[in-house]
């Protein structure tokens, strides 16, 4: 088996604390961690296994780092490839765009023949409008996480997932 590629970007340090938590939960002799901005095209290619992350700045803008690389990243052929995406948001402040990056980060790799892993329940959560929920509203198409309104649940959240992503990837 190889190793997991972790994408991720940040801008406050939040999203790189969930991808070492990630990490952790895998096993960190599984996980090769890149942040975004200084990743290449390239080094995509190297993992039959993903897991991307960034946050959603302010009104369902993608984070800096992901947002400079984005054209690079449409371009990423994922046939072959499982992904798993999470994102932070707020749901009280931008409830109309909660984890919308974790939407279009998904739309990609669908796009681009990635096969999806990582489906969320959106039980817990109160937010008007999210680019990231299933057309039924019952999932997130990766893990949602907020460190906002709901930071004692972060832990708990991603230990779960872990147990999800490892049980559907495989690992």
């Amino acid at each position: 088996m190889g190793k997991i590629g972790l994408f991720y970007g940040t801008d406050t340090g939040n999203t790189e604390r969930v991808a070492d938590l990630i990490k952790q939960k895998l096993g960190a002799d599984l996980v090769d961690v890149h942040d975004i901005a200084s990743a290449k095209k390239s080094d995509f290619d190297q993992y039959d296994k993903l897991i991307l992350g960034q946050p959603t700045w302010y009104y369902g803008e993608r984070q800096s780092s992901w947002d400079d690389f984005w054209e690079d990243f449409r371009s990423i052929d994922f046939t072959g490839k499982t992904v798993a995406c999470f994102g932070l948001g707020d749901q009280a402040d931008y409830a109309e765009y909660f984890v919308d990056a974790v939407g279009m980060m998904h739309d990609v790799v669908l796009e681009n023949g990635g096969t999806p892993a990582g489906y969320w329940s959106t039980d817990g959560y109160q937010y008007d409008e999210s680019k990231a929920a299933t057309e039924d509203g019952e999932f997130f198409v990766g893990l949602a996480l907020d460190e906002d309104q709901q930071p004692e649940l972060t832990e708990k959240r991603i230990a779960e997932w872990v147990a999800q992503i490892k049980e559907e990837m495989e690992l």
